[in-house]
């Protein structure tokens, strides 16, 4: 087994039973799954894909997977900014796949000039 795979299933066993389901799409999943992982080797830890990191882990600890907004985006949506972790609901078309908008501040964000895209 592959490291995304491994990480996949790690990540299954632990999350679903607290109610954090992944997107249906397994080929998105695995997409994000593997950026994880590149974030984890460029950065030392797994920060969301999705977003700009600093490189330091004390500025970015609200964008570790899974992110301090992973929570209230599914409440509100559905669905985390990335679209890794879902409701069953949403997997299930139930409700709308809309826009989800990024929680984190953009003082936040840029509060480092030296922001790393990744």
């Amino acid at each position: 087994m592959n490291a995304v795979e491994n990480l996949y299933g790690t990540l299954k066993k632990s999350q679903e039973p607290k109610g954090y389901l992944f997107n249906k799409d397994k080929e998105r999943v695995l997409e994000l799954i593997e950026a994880l992982l590149v974030n984890k080797a460029r950065y030392g830890y797994m920060c969301c894909p999705c977003r700009l990191a600093s490189g330091s882990s004390e500025k970015d600890r609200d964008i570790l997977c899974p992110c301090l907004y992973r929570e209230a985006d599914l409440k509100d949506y559905g669905s985390c900014y990335c679209n890794l972790y879902v409701t069953k609901e949403w997997n299930e078309e139930k409700i709308p796949h809309g826009y989800v908008p990024d929680r984190r501040s953009s003082e936040r964000v840029f509060s480092d000039g030296n922001m790393k895209h990744q």
